[in-house]
């Protein structure tokens, strides 16, 4: 008989992940369609159609990838890889969802205004010339405030899923067996984590949904996006924030187990690039892991390389596609890192690197 109730439950689990992912993704389509229908084509009226290296976009594989990470997500749920997240445990709130749907098509507005315009730099001004890196002073994907005020990181996350059609939470997820893999033989308790770039810390509020008692140091350059992850991670109490820049973190040398990243990369200039990767080998034990997290390269999916080439002429990007070209095993190589695993997850690639011992 326990056989049969446990298969009872797994079977009523899977219909609620199932309705669950549905909603979220029929909700957050439904956003996109209006974003997009917003920011219109790619050229403006007159202008040329931009040259394009790559062929057509597979749309079946599109469609074909999306439903194998929700098929992944629910496997490695149902395995035990990691527990069913919180925004499908519990029914969402309706005052919230209203708030943010009205948030969105607002600023969606103020976005397609700056894309037309093609301004991206309200965000550099005098009082932020000398807190701020030049580069961090921009309006990526022309949003609002770019990432220096509560209002923009109130909207993130629902800019976020909504660009991915409720596939991102998904995506990151696929992170966690890395984060598990990682921690094999160490007791969590003394094992430690550091997320470069944490934003609202949604990633960092996975990792301790999974394992509580791990030490966790949320770092981010924004005073904004790192008191929402401070809100995102309220009930935990063994969390460190600091608003510091992943390339220069100012903590000591070998002072952590995993060290993290969540599409922070392809927003970094090459050369802070390096800098940031020599930072995370810098902050890893001898033996430890970095998991790197950001969206797919070219040649990942070459019927994707479509999508890549045009998402910085739709948002602004500017350092997007020379990040899709890089060599990550030779960029982390360089920095001591040694290539050891690697999983795509519809539009993101999680990569697993070791520091040598």
């Amino acid at each position: 008989m326990a056989p049969l109730n446990t298969a009872i439950a797994n079977s009523a689990k899977r219909a609620a992940y199932g309705a669950a992912q549905a909603a979220r993704v029929l909700w957050y389509t439904g956003h996109y369609a209006y974003g997009r229908r917003l920011m219109g084509p790619l050229t403006d009226p007159g202008q040329a159609p931009y040259a394009e290296e790559f062929g057509p976009l597979d749309r079946t594989r599109l469609k074909s990838a999306f439903r194998d990470l929700f098929q992944r997500d629910w496997k490695n749920i149902e395995a035990g890889l990691y527990k069913m997240p919180a925004e499908l445990r519990r029914a969402p709130s309706l005052p919230k969802l209203w708030r943010e749907s009205r948030d969105y098509f607002r600023d969606a507005r103020k976005v397609a205004r700056r894309k037309y315009a093609r301004s991206h730099s309200e965000v550099m001004t005098e009082a932020h010339r000398d807190k701020y890196p030049r580069y961090y002073l921009q309006n990526f994907h022309y949003q609002t405030d770019g990432w220096l005020t509560d209002a923009s990181a109130a909207r993130y996350d629902m800019q976020v899923e909504t660009l991915f059609t409720g596939s991102a939470a998904a995506m990151r997820r696929q992170a966690l067996p890395f984060v598990a893999r990682a921690l094999e033989g160490k007791d969590a308790a003394r094992a430690s984590l550091i997320d470069l770039g944490c934003g609202c810390g949604g990633f960092l509020e996975e990792v301790s949904n999974n394992w509580p008692m791990l030490k966790l140091t949320a770092l981010d350059l924004s005073p904004a996006y790192l008191g929402r992850a401070r809100t995102a991670l309220g009930e935990a109490k063994n969390v460190a924030y600091l608003q510091r820049p992943a390339e220069a973190t100012d903590l000591p040398e070998a002072s952590f187990d995993v060290v993290s990243s969540v599409y922070l990369f392809h927003e970094l200039p090459p050369k802070v690039r390096a800098q940031v990767a020599a930072e995370a080998a810098r902050l890893l034990k001898p033996g430890g892991t970095y998991i790197h997290v950001d969206t797919i390269q070219y040649g990942d999916e070459p019927g994707f390389d479509i999508l890549l080439e045009n998402f910085p002429r739709g948002f602004h990007e500017p350092y997007y596609d020379s990040y899709c070209r890089t060599d990550l095993s030779a960029l982390f190589s360089e920095a001591g890192l040694q290539k050891e695993d690697e999983t795509l997850a519809f539009l993101t690639k999680i990569t697993a690197f070791r520091k040598r011992i």
